[in-house]
């Protein structure tokens, strides 16, 4: 066959320094990015704090036109007294009450607001909304439990294996195909057995047009991170007969993947409060939403430089042109993400506005596909948007994972969200009577009798998530 020339035409995704700071700032928390931001305005000169920063009032909520919240609260109190919203209460980020007063011992929605966000709830989260089937949830729930703080899986598939008998008996083929699923959710690269698949996982995100990803792949194998220190790159690009300047490039693309995924959600597992990226209130019986101040933009380029940039010529101002691209690129991947989220919030609100009007027994089941394809995201990036932001809500802040829930079927043909099947068995027990407890098989029978089929040991597993001790336990006598 003889060697020719063809063209083809195609599109393609190329992880551009600009989409892989987009998408880092679309999963960092707001006090990250409140973070983030100050960093950046201490190394960036054309960077400049803006002199109206808001004061986390959502004023510069989206492209839409919205008013600023203190004016929305004083119109709701004028018109709409039963929207109003106490003044000591839920919109306290610290003090995340219950805007109806009914919070109790066992908790709910609003008593996960300061919930610590750990690693392990993390991928618990996601493994509970995946579409993965019961067996293989179990098998993901035991890989992640074996996971350390930093994110990697340090025990071996058989020791797993041992930990689901009897259950359920599993080979290793079986735990590594679920593990490959565990390995796709956020942060990427999480559940990696070696610092080389860590490398590997976050690499396979990049599309492989992306320069230097393929020499990249070849120095993520463990042997050759090993050398790495001691070769250098010199002495690497002798051994792989490559360029040194592609080695070093390739090298810097490592550099600027995180090594230890899991680490920085779990270091959040020590704050004591939270803080809001959305606010949400109603207005004429419509939810609305807007971005808190430290989700929006609070940044702006330096007029004073920007102006001299125009006064001198390319090879004198070169230094500040280079700065004045990444101020651009922060300002857009901020707007970015202010709108995303935004988009995210939104079509959470459409769907449960009942949870919000009544509480977690109206929450409907919704999964992160759902909202994806509602708004034409991919499910990833819903993902990252919600993970460890929080909303502002009547109802107290409440984490945007509260609004997600896994469906069981009803009699009539519609779902339940196992949300609000824990709430209605919580409801039961407590207007139990306290010397006859109603026993699991007892609460599924009055579940069935509601129109929600569930099983003994569902209800038994619910009972249990909600720390809410047997029917032998809960007898009093007095």
């Amino acid at each position: 066959m003889k060697p020719r020339l063809q063209t083809s035409l195609g599109q393609q995704l190329v992880m551009t320094p600009q989409l892989r700071q987009a998408i880092h700032l679309l999963q960092l928390s707001a006090a990250e990015l409140d973070l983030e931001i100050a960093q950046a305005v201490e190394s960036n000169p054309l960077l400049d704090w803006a002199d109206d920063a808001p004061a986390d009032t959502g004023d510069n909520a989206s492209s839409e036109s919205e008013a600023p919240a203190n004016e929305r609260d004083e119109d709701n109190e004028r018109d709409y007294e039963d929207d109003r919203v106490p003044e000591d209460g839920p919109w306290d980020a610290t003090t995340p009450g219950r805007a109806d007063g009914n919070d109790d011992e066992h908790g709910s929605a609003a008593d996960r607001i300061v919930e610590a966000t750990t690693l392990h709830g993390h991928l618990q989260w996601q493994l509970y909304l995946s579409h993965l089937s019961p067996r293989d949830r179990e098998i993901g729930a035991a890989l992640i439990d074996a996971l350390e703080d930093d994110g990697y899986l340090r025990t071996p598939l058989r020791e797993i294996a041992e930990t689901l008998l009897p259950a359920i008996v599993a080979e290793d083929d079986e735990i590594l195909a679920v593990l490959h699923q565990v390995q796709r959710f956020d942060p990427l690269g999480v559940a990696a057995r070696t610092l080389g698949e860590c490398l590997r996982l976050q690499l396979s995100l990049l599309d492989p047009a992306t320069p230097h990803r393929a020499l990249a792949l070849q120095l993520a194998d463990d042997a050759v991170l090993e050398r790495l220190p001691r070769s250098g790159v010199t002495g690497l690009a002798a051994e792989l007969k490559r360029p040194p300047d592609e080695v070093e490039q390739a090298v810097q693309l490592l550099r600027s993947l995180d090594p230890k995924p899991g680490a920085r959600i779990g270091e959040l597992s020590h704050d004591t409060y939270v803080v809001p990226d959305c606010v949400v209130w109603r207005q004429r019986g419509v939810w609305q939403a807007a971005l808190s101040g430290h989700a929006a933009p609070r940044v702006t380029i330096h007029k004073g430089y920007e102006q001299m940039i125009r006064q001198c010529g390319d090879a004198d101002a070169s230094y500040l042109r280079s700065h004045l691209q990444e101020a651009r690129w922060l300002l857009k991947n901020l707007e970015a993400r202010g709108e995303t989220l935004l988009k995210v919030v939104r079509c959470l609100l459409r769907q449960q506005a009942g949870f919000l009007e009544f509480g977690e027994q109206a929450l409907r089941p919704l999964t992160l596909r759902e909202v994806a394809e509602q708004i034409g995201l991919h499910e990833s990036t819903v993902s990252r948007a919600v993970a460890r932001k929080y909303v502002r809500t009547p109802r107290g802040t409440l984490p945007l994972r509260a609004f997600f829930a896994s469906g069981v079927g009803t009699e009539g043909g519609g779902e339940a969200s196992s949300t609000a099947i824990q709430s209605m068995i919580r409801k039961l027990i407590e207007a139990e009577n306290p010397r006859k407890p109603l026993s699991d098989a007892k609460l599924a029978d009055m579940l069935k009798d509601s129109g929600i089929p569930v099983a003994r040991r569902t209800v038994a597993k619910y009972r249990e998530a909600m720390d809410i001790l047997s029917s032998h336990e809960r007898v009093r006598m007095g």
